[in-house]
């Protein structure tokens, strides 16, 4: 590496988690790796890095308050496997929090997390660079984007369009985020709120973007051209689109039988594979066009026994004639997630909206060829044809006749799964994501410094 020796912050509700948290602390060990300083100032810490520093929020609070965060934070295990739990978790904490339950009530974001404040001071050194992931999980006091980036270089990687909305992490096809909001159409869209305050949030936004400087980063082109049309435009020094990498000595292609032998998946079954993290009550993602085309397909295959995992969520299996839909838990370890794209004939990733999916790419680098939905950044990541293939939104059919095509010519799927690995290890190895993302710290601070 040529880049000067670099102290770089990072900022992600955790370091363990989703694809956003993923890419984060993918990002933190790369740097480390390649001999510059770096921290991971989190949330909620799970792991024992001593460079994953938690944002002091919880210091800010009263006695009161800290013992309802300590007993909310008990019903954690439980929240995503009892009913209820999720909800009681909140009344605790609300109960020592009364001015962010009014918040929520009247349907705010809550951006009132002190400990952002300390960010600088977290780290032995001084960070040269702030860069954010995903500010909207329940943290990050937004409103200290301006005090931040005056102080130092300020980068925050999209990985939705939560920034750019009155609440909303994506859109779908209203456009009112472009204009304020206001007459929200879904308030149940994630992050959901309780109230339609979205043109007093959109506002609160824009203000807080009036005196900020940032850099954005954005995985997919899709996603920075809705950033270039937002109310976050005028605080933008520069753009950059860096896609998301992925470890490729991980994902990385296996010998198929040996595979299927180690998970139980038998050698004369056609098995398909998605994976997401809540699979039926994720708003973004369309498990139920996905279960209409292994229906259709298990009928038109009537002799054929069909697997479809489904990665990500516990549940009870389902028959559908001769089509299985088996549900597995999310699953944390990178090398046991690499296992089943590696089994799999094709992975299917149907979604309402989407940024740039990391599983897709994940998919891809093992030599499965994808079929998905055409929403988002994913035309960005699969060819459509060569690596995989597209259709529209919400269209069982199409999908089921683009999976099928693989399922019964095998010539095209050994085809499609050597692309797909060039493709992968072409554009999108994390090595790759690394490189880019220093390559602009220097210039960042290089042109900060002349100016």
């Amino acid at each position: 590496m040529t880049e000067p020796k670099l102290n770089v912050m990072q900022i992600s509700g955790s370091e363990i988690s989703g694809g956003a948290e993923r890419v984060a602390l993918m990002l933190h060990d790369g740097y480390r790796q390649y001999g510059h300083n770096a921290w991971l100032a989190v949330g909620k810490k799970k792991s024992q890095d001593p460079n994953v520093l938690v944002i002091p929020n919880d210091e800010y609070l009263h006695l009161w308050a800290k013992q309802c965060n300590y007993l909310a934070n008990l019903l954690s295990p439980w929240v995503n496997r009892v009913k209820g739990a999720w909800r009681t978790q909140n009344l605790i904490t609300y109960l020592g929090q009364p001015r962010r339950w009014l918040e929520v009530v009247l349907g705010h974001e809550f951006f009132d997390f002190p400990g952002t404040e300390d960010l600088l001071k977290l780290s032995p050194q001084r960070p040269h660079i702030l860069h954010g992931h995903n500010l909207h999980a329940g943290y990050f006091d937004l409103r200290a984007l301006s005090g931040l980036s005056q102080q130092v270089p300020v980068v925050i990687t999209m990985h939705d369009a939560w920034l750019l909305s009155g609440h909303c992490g994506h859109s779908f096809d209203c456009d009112r985020w472009k204009t304020g909001c206001g007459q929200c159409p879904d308030l149940n869209i994630h992050p959901p709120i309780a109230r339609d305050a979205t043109a007093y949030n959109w506002q609160r936004k824009k203000d807080i973007y009036a005196n900020s400087k940032l850099y954005i980063a954005t995985p997919s082109r899709w996603l920075r051209q809705k950033a270039e049309q937002s109310m976050l435009a005028p605080a933008v020094v520069e753009y950059r689109t860096i896609p998301n990498g992925i470890d490729l000595s991980v994902f990385q292609p296996a010998d198929k039988k040996a595979v299927r032998a180690e998970l139980g998946i038998p050698t004369d079954t056609k098995a398909l594979l998605f994976t997401a993290n809540g699979i039926r009550k994720n708003s973004f993602k369309d498990y139920q066009t996905m279960q209409a085309a292994v229906a259709r397909i298990a009928e038109n295959l009537e002799s054929q026994n069909v697997l479809f995992i489904a990665l990500g969520e516990a549940g009870p299996v389902k028959q559908i004639g001769r089509a299985k839909i088996q549900f597995l838990p999310f699953e944390k370890d990178p090398k046991a997630v690499a296992r089943y794209y590696q089994a799999a004939d094709v992975y299917v990733h149907a979604a309402k909206a989407d940024t740039f999916p990391n599983t897709v790419l994940e998919a891809l680098a093992c030599g499965t060829p994808v079929v998905a939905t055409a929403v988002g950044g994913i035309p960005e990541q699969v060819d459509d044809g060569i690596t995989g293939f597209l259709v529209a939104p919400g269209d069982a059919t199409g999908l089921a006749e683009s999976i099928q095509t693989l399922l019964e010519d095998e010539n095209k799927q050994k085809e499609m799964s050597d692309r797909a690995a060039e493709a992968a290890q072409q554009k999108f190895d994390s090595q790759r994501m690394i490189h880019n993302y220093l390559e602009w710290y220097v210039e960042i601070l290089d042109n900060r410094q002349n100016n």
